[in-house]
């Protein structure tokens, strides 16, 4: 006998109604679902009794790959029906997919991926042919809301114009004959008995023609396909997590399945107008707490206008886009500045009007579900409740720890490592936010939260401890941060919180080749400042003098230097950015000589070619002398000063000085100060220069412009309050005014490419 195949939706009240009925009514010896092979022998642990939502967590990692995927099931998923309505009628049950970890399905984070987003040509045909938006609305109108009455064949014929003509992809090829194979042994082995095959129906048609094809010559009895193993030296599992509705929903970023799962589990366990008119009143009862005026005036023109687009769109009863609709219609008077999200399956946008997001609250759902108490876990879980029981952090509330008291900074690890794996319920409110910091304590608020057994169980991917979990994650953020060094620098500061510091040594490599691929010397600068601080300082953090961190502070040492050199062009706006990376710069070769393979006669060469160099940027220039000079080089800072050119470059060359070299220009016996009064005095045009000097000059703090002020009256043989120069007698707010009108032109100049 012939299996009986039923293509199907994933997560489809009517597909899932379907499949109930023929199974009930087949009685079949073997039922065969879509689903991962690989947790054939775990059936009796998906069946425990958990509440519904749930998913099977797969994860894989190898040194060429990692994969994390979910499958997940909900009451109406037709493959959770298969799989219990196959068991109550004494079939044997199998799940025949390839493991989610396998290449075939290394590219999706969830193994269930509708047709419609890879074949969609037929789709959208048929939305311009049924006058819908999109492939939901269509699905709605000729499967949800229709009756059952001929089902089985709209889904075959809506199916095989999906697929069409086209010949799949080799992933999905590689599935279908290992699917097909599943099938053969078992109607072999079923004898006259019915053999029920419930899959995606994308791949319906070509396992149908897979299992029909004749024999050809003496070829064996079908024989049950070997479910792959991981390749040896991989780490690989599979776990049961607790999954969510707003995980399940298309609005909220899943791809595949259906959206709106509340509106779906009402629709599946009351029917069509119940569901209906029960998310109105969810809707409106939202919108209520909320402080929302909906009148019983309103929910009653929702309904009329909800039934009205049903009638008027041919459904005979309210489908999901007619309740949606018609409370919009009943709920918002205001003009919409973004299109619907049930219109294109889109997530809701920043700035959505917020009775619309309250509907696609309501019909998302906030049902959670809950593993069986005896369900296995990963170790990570168990070590997680042992070390918050070991450390005092098992309860709710806030938590004030002290960093230089060892029991606190493992309390504090732990934390981070717990944030660092992405568990929900741990805050941090204060603390340290970088190497130089000098916070020493930190502020924590602990919750409860729904998603933290799931997140804890997917965790338990990178490592049976808390420690090894935080250690692998953070190695992978490495890998992925690739040439950003504002990322790398962040999780290497996520790193030094966690007191994890000896990450392994491929890593190591992966860090020093980002570090030479970066393309700008100022987010390389800010991680090289960061990195120096943690290796200099931090012995509260365990960091100073890691190896680790001088392998950062090597790499950006040579980098930047090598960047600066390359950089050309005219007077432009000075580069704080670029000032403070070649500033972390000479700090690296003033406190950490010995971790750099580019010595300080090295750097000091470059930095002279620099300060010759008439095509590089004018601040740049004065950087590079400020660089030597602080260093000790020999060099006429006064000489240098009065090289400088004109109005249009002293300010931004100023600033370089000033960045690098501060404290030798303060110095009483430099002459720079002096020098400047003469050349300002002395301009001819000296409102030109006015904001580069203003912003040169920015880099003194406040006590040091007084200084300044000081000297200058001294000079000229003045008396007075050197501190009464510092101040203005203009209105504070029209100087606010001005800067923002300043801010306003430059953003406006920048935008039509007016800057120089």
């Amino acid at each position: 006998m012939p299996a009986h195949l039923i293509g199907v939706r994933h997560h489809s009240p009517a597909c899932a109604r379907l499949v109930g009925r023929t199974i009930e009514s087949l009685r079949p010896a073997y039922v065969l679902v879509e689903g991962p092979a690989d947790i054939n022998d775990r059936l009796d642990e998906l069946l425990l009794g958990h509440e519904l939502p749930i998913a099977v967590f797969s994860h894989y990692r190898d040194e060429d790959r990692s994969h994390l995927s979910w499958a997940p099931f909900c009451e109406y998923s037709p493959e959770w029906v298969a799989i219990t309505a196959g068991r109550s009628c004494g079939a044997e049950v199998r799940l025949i997919d390839l493991p989610a970890w396998h290449p075939a399905l290394a590219g999706r984070r969830n193994r269930y991926a509708d047709a419609e987003q890879r074949y969609a040509d037929a789709a959208e045909r048929l939305c311009r042919a049924f006058a819908v938006d999109n492939v939901d609305a269509l699905w709605d109108r000729l499967v949800e809301v229709e009756p059952d009455d001929g089902l089985e064949e709209r889904l075959a014929t809506y199916f095989d114009l999906v697929r069409g003509d086209s010949a799949a992809g080799e992933e999905d090829t590689a599935r279908e004959e290992y699917m097909a194979g599943w099938v053969r042994a078992a109607v072999a082995d079923a004898g006259d008995r019915p053999v029920v095959v419930v899959t995606g129906g994308f791949h319906r048609p070509a396992i149908l023609a897979l299992t029909e094809r004749p024999a050809v010559g003496d070829s064996p009895e079908p024989s049950w396909p070997e479910v792959p193993r991981p390749l040896e030296g991989s780490v690989a599992g599979s776990y049961l997590v607790p999954y969510s509705f707003r995980r399940l929903d298309a609005f909220s970023g899943y791809r595949s399945g259906m959206p709106s799962p509340e509106y779906y589990q009402r629709l599946w366990a009351q029917g069509a107008k119940a569901a209906a008119d029960g998310l109105v009143e969810a809707v409106a009862t939202r919108l209520r707490g909320r402080g929302q005026s909906v009148s019983t005036a309103d929910l009653i023109a929702a309904r009329t206008l909800s039934e009205g687009l049903a009638r008027l769109r041919g459904h005979p009863h309210p489908a999901r886009t007619d309740i949606l609709d018609g409370l919009v219609s009943a709920l918002v008077s205001d003009d919409l500045d973004q299109p619907l999200p049930w219109t294109r399956r889109a997530s809701l946008a920043p700035g959505a009007h917020p009775v619309v997001v309250e509907m696609v609250a309501a019909l998302s759902g906030d049902r959670v579900g809950r593993l069986h108490p005896g369900t296995p876990a990963p170790p990570l879980v168990h070590d997680v409740d042992a070390e918050l029981l070991r450390l005092g952090l098992d309860r709710e509330g806030e938590v004030d720890l002290d960093l230089t008291l060892a029991g606190d900074l493992d309390r504090s690890h732990a934390l981070h490592r717990l944030v660092a794996l992405g568990v929900p319920g741990f805050e941090r409110r204060s603390g340290p936010s970088s190497g130089a910091d000098p916070v020493l304590d930190e502020q924590w608020v602990l919750t409860a939260h729904d998603a933290r057994v799931a997140a804890l169980i997917e965790a338990g991917a990178y490592g049976g401890t808390l420690r090894d979990a935080a250690a692998a994650v953070l190695a992978e953020r490495i890998a992925e941060a690739g040439t950003e060094p504002g990322r790398l620098a962040g999780v290497l500061f996520a790193a030094a919180l966690c007191g994890i510091t000896d990450l392994p040594e491929r890593i190591a490599e992966l860090i020093a080749a980002g570090i030479a691929g970066a393309r700008e010397p100022g987010p390389l600068g800010e991680a090289l400042a960061m990195v120096l601080g943690l290796w200099r300082h931090d012995r509260v953090l365990g960091t100073a003098n890691s190896p680790m961190y001088a392998t950062v502070i090597d790499g950006a040492v040579t980098r930047l230097l090598w960047l600066a050199e390359g950089i050309h062009g005219g007077p432009a706006p000075a580069d704080r950015a670029r000032l403070h990376a070649l500033t972390a710069t000479r700090d690296a070769l003033l406190h950490a000589p010995e971790v750099l393979t580019t010595g300080r006669d090295v750097a000091l060469d470059v930095m002279a070619r620099i300060g010759a160099d008439r095509t590089a940027p004018p601040d740049l220039r004065g950087a590079a002398f400020g660089f030597g000079w602080s260093l000790g080089a020999s060099g006429d800072p006064v000489r240098a000063l009065r090289g400088v050119a004109g109005a249009d470059t002293l300010g931004d060359w100023l600033s370089g000085l000033f960045a690098l070299a501060r404290d030798e220009v303060l110095a009483g016996t430099s002459g720079v100060l002096e020098v400047l009064d003469d050349l300002i005095t002395s301009m001819p045009e000296f409102l030109p220069g006015l904001p580069a000097l203003r912003q040169a000059f920015g880099y003194f703090p406040p006590r040091e412009r007084q200084l300044i002020a000081q000297r200058l009256l001294e000079r000229r043989d003045l008396t007075g309050s050197a501190r009464a120069l510092l101040r203005t007698t203009a209105d504070p707010l029209l100087i606010a005014e001005a800067q923002l009108l300043e801010e306003k032109v430059s953003r406006l100049l920048t935008r039509e490419g007016l800057r120089p």
